[in-house]
């Protein structure tokens, strides 16, 4: 026999596993990879799926720029990551309306002072940056879960359990 309430919920399952988004993280370089995976972990424990591409801005940036609108038909959000001088976070957020998350590696090599890069845009240009994988990842999970609540649950949850570690340390410090 046919159930309305039933033929309801398998088209709002999925209707939310059509706004399952990926999260597209763009690297300026293959040695950004490290990073990359870090980022990817963060997200797989959050349940978000993620794609990883190459595409540097200074030297392809054609094809970086093919890169950001196959995916933007998607409204993705984006990560990039790249060191030195962060031409890819810019470039990527002022190609997109999409949310665009800069993650640049830390660099000893010029004391940490390749940040600017990442920090100072033109007017116009606004990439969001995070400069922890676990913070990025986290950022573009809470920016996918406002329009999927299968990602806000497990942000929420995620949240819930970083509580629970702290009040336990507290506690267990507190003891002694």
């Amino acid at each position: 026999m046919f159930n309305l309430d039933e033929q309801r919920d398998s088209e709002n399952l999925s209707q939310e596993a059509k706004m399952d988004k990926k999260v597209v993280i763009i690297m300026g370089s293959k040695s950004d990879l490290p990073w990359a995976e870090k980022i990817v972990a963060a997200l797989d424990k959050l349940g978000v799926e993620s794609v990883l591409r190459v595409a540097s801005a200074h030297k392809v940036p054609l094809k970086c720029y093919e890169l950001i609108k196959e995916y933007e038909r998607d409204d993705m959000v984006f990560i990039t990551i790249a060191g030195r001088s962060n031409a890819l976070s810019g470039f990527t957020d002022a190609q997109t309306y999409c949310p665009v998350i800069a993650c640049p590696p830390y660099s000893d090599k010029f004391g940490g002072a390749d940040i600017y890069s990442s920090l100072r845009m033109p007017s116009g240009v606004a990439p969001m940056v995070v400069l922890e994988p676990d913070g990025a990842a986290l950022a573009a999970a809470k920016i996918l879960g406002l329009a999927n609540k299968r990602i806000q649950e497990r942000v929420k949850e995620y949240q819930n359990t970083a509580r629970e570690t702290l009040v336990n340390d507290d506690q267990e410090i507190s003891r002694r």
